[in-house]
């Protein structure tokens, strides 16, 4: 069975506001919904950097899998880490800068927590992709503050935008940068114990 197949059999939901997300899930799933999940995303203080993401995937999805408890809830996060500081969304165009300045030059892990749940049946992982920048400017710094697209993304940019400019090498899943480790994700799931729930 191929992964549309497999996921054709059940009612899937994406507890995601991102249309991002959105375009990579339609890859491996002909019919799904979509419904944000609307929780409290704050961290425990000593949460490592690296298992953030997992920590948040997995609150998004039990927020929206325990009121839609038949279905196949597919949560995730995204986080960038550099230099051990985790970079979430920008709060505001200085915070954007801070972190575009931080991430200039460097390479940075990019990590996408993903979790599945049906039922009691679940799945939890993240995927890690090692991005290097370019030497930002200030001048491309703010141009690009000015596009508007850093202020909805994990470490302020966007790969698959303007920000793919601001990227020198990718080391990994470049799809997990978007958001969403769509292969991976399909592959778990083809090799889990989804695929004989019925």
């Amino acid at each position: 069975m191929t992964i549309r197949d497999i996921l054709n059999e059940y009612d899937v939901i994406l507890a995601s506001a991102s249309p991002r997300r959105k375009e990579l899930m339609e890859y491996i799933c002909t019919s799904f919904r979509v419904i944000p999940a609307d929780c409290d995303e704050t961290l425990p203080d000593d949460i490592a950097p690296e298992k953030a993401a997992q920590y948040l995937s997995k609150k998004k999805c039990e927020c929206i899998a325990g009121v839609y408890q038949s279905s196949l809830v597919i949560g995730c996060d995204t986080v960038v880490i550099c230099d051990g500081k985790l970079l979430g969304k920008p709060a505001d165009e200085q915070d954007a800068r801070d972190m575009l300045k931080t991430l200039s030059g460097k390479v940075h892990e990019v990590r996408t927590g993903v979790t599945v749940r049906c039922g009691s049946k679940e799945l939890s992982f993240t995927e890690v992709t090692k991005v290097k920048f370019r030497v930002l400017s200030d001048e491309t710094i703010d141009a690009y503050i000015a596009s508007g697209e850093p202020m909805d993304k994990a470490g302020a940019y966007g790969i698959q935008g303007y920000g793919a400019l601001l990227a020198e090498k990718i080391d990994g899943d470049f799809f997990n940068v978007v958001g969403l480790p769509v292969s991976e994700l399909a592959e778990r799931i083809k090799n889990s114990q989804f695929r004989s729930i019925a």
